[in-house]
């Protein structure tokens, strides 16, 4: 039958990195220590398999489903709202929209809205070279992971004050504050975390099944749709590469021309300089629709943080047109923070 776990019964042989023995075979390991508490070797655990045993990229690894040694009781809390509700995985949360409901007047910030989460990073730090000042938070969306707590990205951005937040909506769970969804995310930014600016977008990730709708890029749509309907200021950090092997993805992917295609009102699309016929592709997509700012991307620049510069097995150098759209987002972000700041 479609659809089942796939669970196995193993026992923990090393914490770091996390690796499990399932029939014999040393297997890596992923545990959401916020869901299950600590992991210990000689620990029995219960993994999903699944992942692993279909050869997934990104997900290549087993997940830890319960840990039976010392894992069965959780503390106890007041929050009585669930997220992952209706799953054996349910637990219960503070959701940030009831503390930010006591706000008045509604502040309106921009919004970059990021197609995948190798975006992230760059964007984050581009923004900063704009604005150092600027109070940059990062609100995870569904489309990739959905525990807030898988991203390397993440904790390195937090740790360097790139980032000031993260806050999970759902059905992504376990960031710093609880969203039950990017509306309600997006209001409690502007108006309870005093964030002058948003990145959201998928954890890392992304899902997909070679079709033109069925794909994590789609929840681009409904982030933008959000950001509109508040009233913020809305841009796109466009997906490209130069050196994407498959064919949808070559140039401009095909997950965003589909958002910007099916996009109910305009947002603005940032584009990095000296990509001529990129410009020219995205001007033709907008259509005067939606519209394209140019700005520069500091390749060598980022190159020398060490910040994260892979995607898909491929480094910066082989492929610097997929981080020039997102150094190129940050700028125009740290723009428009500027231009509505007050």
């Amino acid at each position: 039958m479609s659809g089942r776990l796939s669970l196995r019964r193993g026992e923990i042989v090393s914490e770091n990195p996390l690796t499990v023995v399932v029939d014999g075979q040393r297997r890596p390991a992923w545990a959401d220590a916020g869901l299950l508490g600590e992991m210990r070797e000689g620990d029995e655990v219960v993994v999903n398999v699944a992942a692993l045993d279909l050869g997934l990229g990104s997900g290549g690894f087993d997940v830890v489903h319960v840990n039976l040694t010392r894992g069965l009781s959780g503390g106890g809390g007041d929050e009585h709202v669930m997220k992952l509700n209706y799953t054996s995985l349910q637990h219960p949360i503070e959701p940030v929209e009831r503390l930010a409901e006591a706000g008045g007047v509604r502040a309106l910030i921009p919004v970059l809205v990021l197609p995948l989460h190798g975006h992230l990073a760059p964007a984050a730090w581009a923004a900063a070279q704009a604005d150092p000042e600027l109070r940059l938070g990062y609100l995870q969306t569904g489309g990739g992971a959905l525990p807030g707590s898988l991203s390397r990205d993440v904790a390195e951005l937090r740790e360097r004050g790139l980032i000031c937040g993260h806050v999970t909506a759902t059905p992504a769970y376990g960031g710093e504050q609880e969203a039950l969804s990017v509306p309600g995310a997006l209001d409690a930014a502007a108006n309870l975390l005093d964030w002058d600016a948003v990145l959201a977008g998928p954890g890392p990730g992304i899902i997909g099944s070679e079709t033109h709708l069925g794909h994590g890029g789609m929840a681009a749509l409904d982030t933008a749709h959000a950001a509109l309907a508040l009233g913020m200021p809305t841009l796109l950090s466009p997906r490209l590469s130069g050196t994407e092997a498959r064919e949808r993805h070559q140039g401009i992917s095909h997950h965003t021309l589909t958002v910007l295609a099916l996009l109910l009102a305009r947002v603005e699309i940032a584009v990095p300089q000296g990509n001529p016929e990129v410009s020219a592709q995205l001007s033709a997509v907008a259509a005067g629709r939606h519209r394209v700012h140019a700005a520069p991307a500091d390749l060598a620049g980022y190159s020398a943080t060490a910040l994260p510069a892979q995607t898909m097995g491929r480094s910066i150098e082989e492929d610097p047109l997929f981080f020039a759209a997102p150094l190129a987002a940050g700028q125009v972000l740290g723009a428009f923070a500027a231009s509505t700041a007050g």
